[in-house]
């Protein structure tokens, strides 16, 4: 396999990771903003309610985003599957 390969191969599967991750990750990061500023306005510390909300908006996201993180990594399965004769040096001879 070439350097070149390898290299395109590792980057494409990053993006595939980071996309199929991003969803969850935009969901959490913008509910815990927003509780945070509930909190400071209502001075209501308790850090259970921010977790739980945390939690039930990630599995939500993951839930309504599934089919297309499915699609992605399927996407990207069948890339590789059909790079293998690319990528490999043995033969059959």
């Amino acid at each position: 396999m070439e350097t070149e390969t390898a290299i395109g191969l590792g980057r494409e599967a990053l993006q595939t990771m980071l996309a199929i991750g991003a969803p969850a990750l935009i969901v959490c990061v913008l509910v815990g903003l927003a509780t945070g500023i509930l909190q400071a306005a209502t001075q209501i510390q308790d850090q259970a309610f921010a977790t739980v909300l945390k939690i039930v908006a990630t599995f939500a996201a993951v839930a309504i985003f599934l089919p297309w993180s499915v699609a992605r990594l399927l996407e990207f399965a069948q890339n590789l599957w059909e790079k293998i004769p690319e990528t490999t040096t043995f033969f059959w001879g």
